[in-house]
């Protein structure tokens, strides 16, 4: 039976990104052509649990699966509560919700060769029994099945929120890696341009016990040392033609160290603010090779608060770089929104892959669906 879609537009979009830090949950309104953040919730990972996801993301790490299974459970639980968080600070029922998109935690990406895949964690299960709510998550494995990279998979979003007809337009996403989406009249082009925020993170912890290098201070306070930046820069991933994608997995502390195995006399501090130059290298690199026409490069995520980075960026690029703020949209927020789009596709039956971007044969509906209790998961519309 043809059964009609319901009036509430309302989604929720959670997401947890390569940098570990936490889940970021959003509430949207797609009701009208603009899309509106009606609320946001960041729940940070407990340390434990981070450190655990963390261990079991590098290769060559032997897992056992009663500790995976464990997590995935755990990750499950949490991001359901950050969800019911949200909907109490926007006091809105989880009855009028039509879906969650969770994007889950990636413990490990690689999808090329005939057996690729991308593996996420956080039981979909555990999240629709908990919050009631219908759930759609496991975004990437479709686009892998149709012989795409499963990644990136924002550019589809940001060319139905950023794109301008007569213009190209570049948005910058800086997570733990980065990704650009080039936004055109023609053809769409998106890939990752390798390490964001994910090595800087991980020198910062070794060296002082934090998460994250806040503002750059610290990278800024050393120098860019010429032999491991041509060392960091020779890598093949970035001679690589799109489509591609990566992970922490591949730019992993194992890469990083193995680098700084050739290198002396290169304090922890000039370490730093080689990999901030790599990173905004790298970027500016992708962006000039394929991007160079582009009006504007349009920053988001975590990147954008790493001031050392950005002051790179714009040296190195001869385009504005503006925040997705100055087009509605709050940088921080960007792919909590993202995944309550995609999970808004999956719910119509529209595809929320570009074959021009992941490199799949078809375009597709991507994700899995784990019904809920609210009445609305008997509106879902069929083709």
């Amino acid at each position: 039976m043809q059964r009609t879609k319901p009036s509430a537009e309302l989604y929720i979009g959670l997401m947890s990104g390569t940098s570990l830090d936490g889940i970021d949950a959003g509430l949207v309104d797609f009701s009208e052509k603009k899309v509106r953040l009606i609320a946001f919730h960041y729940q940070a990972f407990p340390d434990k649990l981070r450190a655990e996801i963390h261990r079991i993301s590098q290769p060559g790490q032997p897992v056992l699966l009663e500790n995976y299974g464990k997590l995935d459970a755990q990750l499950g639980c949490l991001l359901a509560e950050a969800a019911l968080a949200l909907l109490d600070k926007a006091k809105i029922p989880a009855s009028q919700i039509n879906a969650i998109g969770s994007h889950g935690q990636t413990v490990y990406h690689a999808p090329d060769g005939r057996y690729g895949f991308s593996l996420q964690i956080g039981d979909p299960n555990r999240i629709a029994e908990i919050t009631g709510i219908t759930t759609i998550s496991d975004f990437r494995r479709r686009d892998i099945a149709a012989g795409g990279q499963g990644a990136p998979l924002v550019p589809a979003f940001h060319q139905a929120v950023f794109a301008e007809p007569d213009n190209i337009t570049t948005v910058l996403n800086i997570g733990g890696i980065a990704n650009i989406s080039i936004l055109n009249s023609k053809q769409i082009l998106g890939f990752d341009t390798g390490p964001g925020n994910t090595l800087m993170d991980y020198w910062c912890q070794q060296c002082l016990n934090k998460n994250y290098d806040a503002n750059g201070d610290w990278g800024n306070s050393g120098r860019v040392n010429p032999e491991l930046l041509s060392l960091l820069l020779n890598d093949a991933y970035f001679r690589q033609p799109p489509p591609k994608s990566t992970g922490k997995e591949y730019f992993s502390p194992a890469w990083l160290q193995s680098k700084l195995a050739d290198v002396t006399d290169c304090r922890p501090e000039d370490v730093q603010a080689t990999l901030c130059q790599v990173t905004a290298d790298s970027i500016a690199n992708a962006v000039l090779e394929y991007a160079a026409v582009s009006k504007q490069i349009l920053l988001c995520g975590g990147g954008i608060h790493n001031q050392q980075l950005v002051s790179m960026l714009r040296k190195n690029l001869p385009m504005p770089l503006v925040s997705t703020a100055n087009f509605g949209i709050d940088p921080d927020y960007v792919e909590a929104i993202a995944f309550a789009w995609l999970a808004r596709q999956s719910f119509n039956h529209q595809p929320g892959n570009l074959c021009s971007v992941t490199g799949a044969k078809t375009s597709v509906v991507l994700g899995g669906v784990y019904p809920g209790h609210s009445p609305l998961i008997n509106q879902i519309a069929t083709p």
